[in-house]
């Protein structure tokens, strides 16, 4: 039996340097023009353009029956197509804000408030606005 007195081991070190592109300017040790992102082979800015342009937000306030602001009333997005339903519980403003909204989606939206909440309203794919303003108002329920 040959026994096995010396063991070569061989290690490669590979230094990845990754340089701006030709005729970029540095200015206070950054790149100009913005972050590294902005040149780094396919990490350019069409897939956040693609991904702001299918998305959207809706906001818009919660009132009582008497136009007060609701301060804690939870109002409730579902999207129609998965189920997700998110939740905002609205500040001493009455504001909601839900952003980051598929675009190719319609929502469903309510507000529950103190025994009273508001009708359904839907926010359809048909609507094209980025941001939709939709204002809730409560009423006892039926």
């Amino acid at each position: 039996m040959q026994s096995l007195t010396s063991a070569v081991v061989s290690t490669v070190v590979l230094t990845l340097v990754l340089l701006p592109p030709a005729g970029a300017q540095q200015q206070g040790g950054q790149q100009s023009g913005g972050s590294y992102g902005n040149w780094l082979p396919g990490s350019g800015n069409k897939k956040q353009d693609k991904e702001s342009a299918n998305t959207r937000a809706v906001q818009g306030s919660v009132k009582t029956p008497d136009e007060n602001v609701a301060e804690g009333a939870v109002v409730q997005i579902k999207n129609t197509k998965t189920m997700q339903v998110r939740s905002f519980i609205t500040k001493a403003d009455g504001i909601f804000t839900f952003a980051g909204l598929n675009a190719g989606v319609d929502y469903e939206l309510k507000a529950t408030f103190r025994g009273m909440e508001s009708a359904v309203r839907t926010v359809s794919t048909f609507d094209d606005r980025k941001r939709v303003i939709i204002n809730l108002r409560l009423e006892p329920k039926k």
